[in-house]
């Protein structure tokens, strides 16, 4: 006797999706709790984080989870396609994403990678300073949205599927 109930794929997908949306929020979360305050904190000399041999570099492990989470989610969409409500949450939501990682990659990606070429300095530069601090507060903001995006999706599980339109 079975007595456990299967949900439908395009509950599935969209659980799933949120699942990815929450990995990423929680490597989000951590580069900028533990990593931005201090490659922020007193610029070109904090920046020696970026240095070579043993400079971090994001850049690929972002590629790949924002790509994993991206196809994941429309994948998400495709199976959720008639249920019109759920449908016209996660399009919303989808184009908020889209615009957060426009912001991402006229911002956040050029600035960091500017940040990356600087030579090391033992001199504090004021300037460089505010840079880095602007780009630390902004990501605060970025972050936020991503995580609110992904609360919003949550609500998405609410919907019922008999809302076909």
């Amino acid at each position: 006797m079975r007595n456990t109930y299967q949900y439908p794929k395009a509950t599935r997908w969209l659980f799933y999706s949120i699942c990815a949306y929450f990995i990423m929020n929680g490597a989000q979360l951590w580069e900028t709790a533990i990593m931005v305050p201090a490659w922020t904190a007193a610029p070109p000399s904090s920046f020696i984080f970026f240095q070579n041999p043993y400079g971090l570099d994001f850049k690929m492990f972002w590629i790949i989870i924002h790509g994993i989470h991206e196809t994941v989610f429309i994948t998400a969409l495709i199976f959720n396609w008639r249920i019109k409500n759920r449908r016209k949450l996660m399009l919303l939501l989808l184009v908020a994403h889209i615009v957060v990682r426009i912001w991402t990659l006229t911002y956040f990606a050029p600035l960091i990678t500017e940040f990356q070429q600087l030579p090391y300095s033992d001199t504090l530069d004021i300037n460089l300073q505010e840079k880095a601090a602007q780009w630390r507060n902004l990501n605060y903001a970025r972050v936020a949205i991503f995580f609110a995006l992904n609360f919003l999706l949550i609500f998405g599980l609410k919907i019922r599927e008999e809302n076909n339109g």
